[in-house]
């Protein structure tokens, strides 16, 4: 029994492996945009790429994910297994490289292995414009600028500190600097 359940994983490895070098689903996870064909070749399903672009449109035409989400919720879109779309879902949809054509399954990547939603140009726009936003979390809050966000860190655990705000019993309020760690748990 353990000689046929070693043999059966290593039949199952390979056969996905050969599917993943023909770019074919493998089953994974189908992302938002794509359909398969009889063939498990990826389709772009016209209606969700349409989403999918407006979605990389929206971001960079400057607006935030959370902005994104409250707008497809207003329009009752939503996702592929019927619920709504969440901050990490856009997030996913925006990081994912399917999107320009790229295929990939584990050590495999083919390029221009799956049909392109997303223009590369607009794909690397995108990703600065998340890499500048991920470096520099809470570096503005409302109306104030906390310029040391991301420049200093707390002296327990090395964790970034952010900017965050507070009103104190006499209603003033109160701008300072907390750990990120501290503020995430």
């Amino acid at each position: 029994a353990e000689y046929y359940s070693a043999n059966l994983s290593q039949n199952i490895i390979r056969g996905m492996r050969e599917s993943a070098l023909k770019c074919q689903f493998n089953g994974s996870g189908l992302a938002y945009g794509y359909t398969t064909d009889k063939d498990h070749k990826f389709q772009i399903e016209n209606d969700a790429a349409a989403i999918v672009r407006l979605i990389y449109k929206k971001y960079d035409d400057g607006e935030k994910i959370a902005d994104i989400q409250r707008y497809l919720q207003s329009q009752g879109i939503k996702t592929m297994r019927g619920k709504e779309f969440t901050n990490y879902g856009i997030s996913n949809i925006l990081r994912n490289r399917k999107y320009i054509g790229e295929y990939r399954w584990h050590d495999i990547i083919v390029p221009d292995g799956v049909p392109k939603i997303i223009d590369k140009d607009l794909f690397e726009r995108v990703q600065h414009r998340l890499e500048k936003n991920k470096k520099a979390p809470a570096a503005r809050r409302g109306e104030v600028e906390f310029l040391l966000t991301s420049k200093i860190f707390c002296g327990y655990c090395k964790s970034t500190m952010v900017g965050d705000s507070g009103t104190g019993n006499s209603g003033k309020k109160w701008y300072y600097y907390t750990c990120r760690s501290k503020k995430k748990k």
